[in-house]
């Protein structure tokens, strides 16, 4: 097997490690109303999200006051990502579809791991691609900056190799924040359009 194979092999097997990890920590200790298989429903007060500040893909630093007044989801991941970053940007666009009218107030906010490629330009061109949704937010920033962003979601991302072929081991979940820009429920990119639209409605109606 070639070596950037490898790689990206390796990286994706501890991408899916990590997601289960991440997925038990977001179990708080309160009770609530089950989960559907593939999500995590917190109904406590979970320390994910906060204060950061990173560019777009129109090269406009913005904070996370973009947050507020819209549901958002916002997921980790890398222009690079042989498979599952565009995997969950074609799920969130076909959960859009399913969501009807209420996807008007969603909106789909991707945050680069790897901020020595993903150039607000990359993440222009990457995001303007068919089968992705209209409207994706792209995030990028200093490695100082996107770091900051990640430890305030709990998201795990890491290096793996040297020269052009390295890749990013990186978290997959995708975290569904509210109007006030805070936590409401963590989902597995794995869910699927139907059920990841009944969680996202579900999570709406409590508020």
């Amino acid at each position: 097997m070639p070596r950037r194979s490898i790689l990206l092999f390796a990286g994706a097997c501890a991408a899916l490690a990590v997601a289960v990890i991440i997925a038990t920590v977001f179990m708080l200790g309160r009770s609530g109303p089950a989960a559907l298989p593939g999500t995590v429903v917190s109904t406590g007060e979970a320390k994910v999200g906060g204060p950061f500040q990173l560019v777009n893909q129109d090269g406009q630093t913005v904070d996370q006051s973009l947050l507020a007044g819209k549901w958002s989801v916002v997921f980790f991941g890398f222009t690079y990502c042989p498979d599952f970053c565009p995997g969950t940007l074609q799920m969130l666009e076909a959960t859009k579809r399913e969501l009807g009218p209420q996807a008007e107030n969603l909106q789909i906010v991707f945050v680069t791991v790897d901020p020595e490629r993903d150039t607000p330009q990359a993440l222009k061109d990457y995001l303007s691609a068919d089968g992705f949704p209209q409207g994706v937010v792209g995030l990028t920033g200093t490695p100082q900056q996107v770091k900051a962003a990640a430890d305030a979601y709990r998201a795990y991302y890491q290096k793996v190799g040297t020269g052009e072929d390295y890749t990013m081991n990186h978290s997959l979940t995708i975290y569904l924040m509210g109007p006030d820009g805070k936590f409401r429920s963590a989902l597995t990119h794995d869910l699927g359009p139907q059920r990841g639209a009944q969680v996202i409605r579900n999570v709406m109606a409590r508020g």
